[in-house]
Parts: C-alpha cells; sequence; structure tokens
C-alpha cells in the first residue's frame, strides 16, 4: 500500500511538471484544428500571444504542435522574457521542453544595455544565451560592436564576439578576431590579434592578448603588445598604456624605434611620457644608433631622452659602455643633442680605436646631422693616447698632449691632431723580423698623424723642439711610461654583449630587486622631467580563453 501511494505521488509530480512545462496560449482571433496541411498543429491567426515559464510571444500567426510542446511564430513576433530582455523578429521557433528559440528575418533585442541585430538568432533561456551564427550589429550607449559570430551571456552582460570583429565609438576603432566586450561597464578582453586605433591622432595599440577599457582609453597587454605613436614605435612583451594622460609603461623585451631619428633603445623596464616627449629605460639598457650597418651600441644603468623629434636630448648614467666594430668607449655617463650632434662623456672618459686607447678628461664624438654618421672627435685637456707593442708586455707606444682632435671617415677615425705640449714615444720594429731597433722620443707643439684601418699609417710634426732615438739598451726604463699613463685594455668591450658586463662587480642574479631599481631610476627622471609617475592598472579577469 505504502509503494502505490509512492507511486501515485510520484505520478502526480512528473504530471504537475509537465504542466508547467507545457505552452499556454493566451489569446488568438481564430483557431484552426487538424489542418492537412500541418498534421497535429492548431492554427492561431490574429494577435496570437502564448507564455511559458516567464516568457511570452506575441505574433500575427502561429503554428502550435501541442504534443511536441512546439510553437512557430509567423510574422511581427514580440519575445519578451520578464524585464530582462525584449526581442523582435519575423519569425521565431520556440521548444517549450528544451527552452530555446531560434528568430530570423530583422532580429533586434533590446535589454537595458545595450540593442543587438543580426538576421538569425538563437536563445537559450536555461542557460540565459543568446548566439549569433552570422554577423550581428550591438550598441550601447558608448560603442558599436559588429562581429561574425558572437555569444551574449544575459547574466554577465557580456559578448564573446568572434571572426572580424569592431568595437566603434567617436574617438577610437577596435579590430580583433577575438574578445570578449561587457555592455554594463564597456570594457574589451582581447583573445586574439587586435589593434586599437585612435581616430584623433592615428596613435595604434597592438596585442594578441590583453584588456582595453572603452570608457578611459586605458590599456593593458601582454602578448607581443605594441604602440604606434607619431615618432616612436613601443614593443614589449607587457604593456600599459593610458592614451588620456599620456603614458606608457612596459616590462620585457622593450624595443623603442625612434622612427625621425632613426635610433633604436631597448631594456627590460620603460616609462613613456608622451606629452612630454620623454622616455625612462631601465635593466639592459641600451641605446642604438643606426650607421649603414655598423651600429653603435650605448649602455647604461638608466636612459632617458626627452624633447621633441629634431631636439632630442639621451642622457645615460651610470656605468656606460660603448660598442661599435671599429670604436668602443666606457664612462660613468653621457648627455647626447640630436640638434647639435655632440656625445659627450663625463668622468673618466675613455675609447678605444683598433689598437689604440683615447683618454681625457673630457671626451666629445661629434656626428653629421645630415648623413648621421660620425664627424669628428673632440679629447680635451690630458688627452693621452697608447698603442700597446704587440710583441713585448711592457712596452706601449703613446702620444700625449692638452687636447686631441680627430676626423671620421666612413665611421672610422681617419686623422688625428694633437694640440698642444705633444709628446711621442715610439717602439720601432723592423718591418721584415719585427726585432725592436730603436725607440723614439719626441716633444712638439703639436702633432698631426694618419690611420689606415686604425693603425697609424704616417705622422706629422710641427714646430718640434727635442727629438731623439735611442738604442733599446740605452733607454731609461723610467721613462719608457709617460706622466699619467694608465693601460685600460682589460675594460675594453670586445663584443656587443660586453657592455652589459659590470666591470669589479658580480654579476646579479636576473631576479634582482626590481622594484628598488625602478624606484631610483623614476626619481632620476622626476629630477629630470618635474612631472610625477602615473600610477598603474591592475588588470584582472583576464583569465585563460
Amino acid at each position: 500500500m505504502k509503494h502505490f501511494l509512492l507511486l501515485i505521488s510520484l505520478l502526480s509530480f512528473i504530471t504537475l511538471q509537465a504542466q508547467t512545462k507545457q505552452i499556454k496560449i493566451l489569446s488568438s482571433e481564430q483557431t484552426i484544428f487538424g489542418d492537412e496541411k500541418f498534421p497535429g498543429a492548431q492554427i492561431l491567426i490574429g494577435n496570437v500571444k502564448m507564455r511559458h515559464e516567464g516568457v511570452t510571444l506575441d505574433c500575427k500567426q502561429a503554428l502550435y504542435y501541442k504534443d511536441k510542446n512546439l510553437f512557430k511564430a509567423v510574422g511581427e513576433v514580440v519575445i519578451e522574457q520578464g524585464d530582462s530582455i525584449i526581442q523582435y523578429s519575423d519569425f521565431a521557433n520556440y521548444n517549450g521542453n528544451t527552452k530555446k528559440a531560434t528568430s530570423w528575418g530583422n532580429v533586434e533585442v533590446n535589454d537595458k544595455e545595450m540593442q543587438l541585430k543580426t538576421d538569425t538568432l538563437h536563445f537559450n533561456r536555461t542557460e540565459q544565451i543568446l548566439y549569433y551564427p552570422n554577423h550581428g550589429t550591438i550598441k550601447d550607449k558608448k560603442n558599436t560592436l559588429k562581429s561574425n559570430k558572437g555569444t551574449y551571456y544575459l547574466k554577465d552582460k557580456k559578448f564573446s564576439a568572434t571572426t572580424n570583429v569592431t568595437v566603434v565609438n567617436p574617438d577610437n576603432f577596435l579590430e580583433s578576431d577575438h574578445l570578449d566586450y561587457y555592455t554594463n561597464s564597456q570594457l574589451a578582453y582581447l583573445y586574439g590579434p587586435s589593434t586599437v586605433t585612435n581616430l584623433k591622432d592615428s596613435t595604434k595599440v597592438y596585442s594578441e592578448r590583453g584588456f582595453y577599457d572603452t570608457n578611459t582609453d586605458v590599456s593593458y597587454f601582454v602578448k607581443n603588445a605594441k604602440l604606434f605613436l607619431k615618432d616612436r614605435t613601443v614593443s614589449a612583451d607587457s604593456l600599459y598604456y593610458d592614451k588620456r594622460k599620456g603614458f606608457a609603461s612596459a616590462t620585457n623585451r622593450i624595443k623603442v624605434i625612434d622612427t625621425v631619428q632613426n635610433m633604436v633603445t631597448k631594456g627590460n623596464y620603460a616609462e613613456l611620457y608622451e606629452l612630454k616627449d620623454s622616455l625612462f629605460i631601465i635593466k639592459r639598457a641600451v641605446s642604438i644608433s643606426v650607421m649603414d650597418k655598423d651600429s653603435m651600441y650605448v649602455h647604461g644603468d638608466k636612459i632617458l631622452v626627452t624633447g621633441k623629434p629634431e631636439k632630442r636630448i639621451v642622457r645615460i648614467f651610470n656605468n656606460v659602455k660603448i660598442f661599435k666594430e671599429n670604436l668602443q668607449g666606457k664612462c660613468d655617463s653621457i648627455h647626447s643633442s640630436q640638434e647639435t650632434g655632440v656625445t659627450r662623456m663625463f668622468k673618466d672618459p675613455i675609447l678605444w680605436s683598433g689598437k689604440s686607447q683615447i683618454t681625457g678628461d673630457s671626451i666629445q664624438l661629434l656626428n653629421n646631422k645630415e648623413t648621421n654618421k660620425l664627424d669628428s672627435l673632440k679629447v680635451l685637456l690630458n688627452a693621452f693616447i697608447i698603442q700597446k707593442d704587440s710583441l713585448a708586455k711592457d712596452n706601449f707606444n703613446q702620444i700625449k698632449g692638452r687636447n686631441i682632435y680627430g676626423k671620421f671617415e666612413k665611421n672610422d677615425l681617419k686623422t688625428m691632431l694633437v694640440k698642444g705640449n705633444a709628446e711621442s714615444l715610439y717602439f720601432n720594429r723592423n718591418e721584415d723580423t719585427q726585432k725592436l731597433e730603436t725607440i723614439t722620443k719626441e716633444i712638439a707643439s703639436d702633432i698631426e698623424f694618419t690611420l689606415k684601418d686604425n693603425e697609424i699609417e704616417e705622422t706629422k710634426y710641427f714646430k718640434k723642439t727635442e727629438g731623439k732615438t735611442f738604442p733599446p739598451s740605452e733607454f731609461p726604463e723610467t721613462e719608457r711610461k709617460f706622466r699619467g699613463f694608465l693601460w685600460r685594455g682589460d675594460e675594453q668591450p670586445l663584443t656587443m654583449e660586453d657592455i652589459f658586463v659590470k666591470d669589479n662587480t658580480k654579476t646579479k642574479s636576473k631576479k634582482a630587486n626590481i622594484p628598488e631599481v625602478v624606484k631610483k631610476a623614476k626619481q632620476q627622471f622626476i629630477d629630470e622631467t618635474q612631472k610625477k609617475p602615473r600610477a598603474k592598472f591592475d588588470i584582472k579577469n583576464l583569465g585563460d580563453k
């Protein structure tokens, strides 16, 4: 008896459930039963209205298959789900068992945040998902989104759009292969090749994964990120960009190309202040001046680039090293002006050209502004040139004087003039046997010498006052080095990678305390630009897709 009552209760529950799922016809002007053309269907004509579990459907005509719980609507179809959405179309099929609707013909959906237009739309009421398989247009208060395919999640107010996706507003134009767009916040999360173009100044941001806020023009990209400005291109592993504030920060494998000055700056952390025309970069920072096929690489702990095109100033601070195929250098800091073409090296500056070591209190390199090639060299006060004798450990050819002026041809040193109190010391070898034959010491007001393949080919003395040649055995050991002599050959960067090696310090771990380095570099940059750094953006909800 108990089992019988339990069975009755279960059947009653199933019957009740079936009743609640059954489509209910609320009205129609005319109903036709058992038509031969539509067997098993009720033909409803005129002001047709049905209801099913929180949704109502109005239309001009319909076919209702009661046994299948299927409703086919024709003409001015309106589907309403509470106060969440209202949908219009020419035709619609609604299945009461699966709670799925398919609409086609001039489909339009409206909710509080957006309007969707498409030709065909699938509506899964159980999952609260709308899907269009072929071209859709979404408009909200801010943007117009178009895509070939798209899914709208009613609960999250989110469109997941794929294939030829565009998001347009009066300020920007976004193109993507795949993005998620939230109509209630106007935020876009990008999961494929995407470009945001500013319609006012044509600046662009590109990435293959990232975030973009259409309200604030803030973007944060984390895969193949690139920023295209009027005269600069920035690429990095990750990039934050606030268009309205003109501020960008980049991290890891950064490359900044100055399209006006033909200069490239690299590093692993950078901040760019667009409105100030300023850039600062640290962590393996290097500035590269493109000179035909022989570029010049300059590394320092931090690099600051300020000023408008044609008037840029490059400052490189601390542990500066220079590498060029035929010219290397080292100093504490560098100041380079694009307007004047003058690069100044400060604090213990030194250059190596071929076998020559060149030092002085101050060293200047001058570029030809039209060709962007090295034009001349100035070594001011206590100028000193040293060449090591390749066959003797302690013998060095030496030239010193007050100042040295050099001239470049095709980026190679061609002539050098030692001006004022010039002295020279040469260890002369037999050209055939390479045996040391004599040692010559000369004193003159000026000395000029010509180089070929970075070797001294010809020497001229002006107003020579004293000079003598000695057999090697008769030349005093104490006079084999001029006063102020210091050989620094072990400091010379022999390859481009050598410019990143710190002298007399242990190599730091790649996991250095970057925030502290950034803090110090930022302060230096603030001092230069008198501009406070912007706060960073903390991206959320950018999970795996």
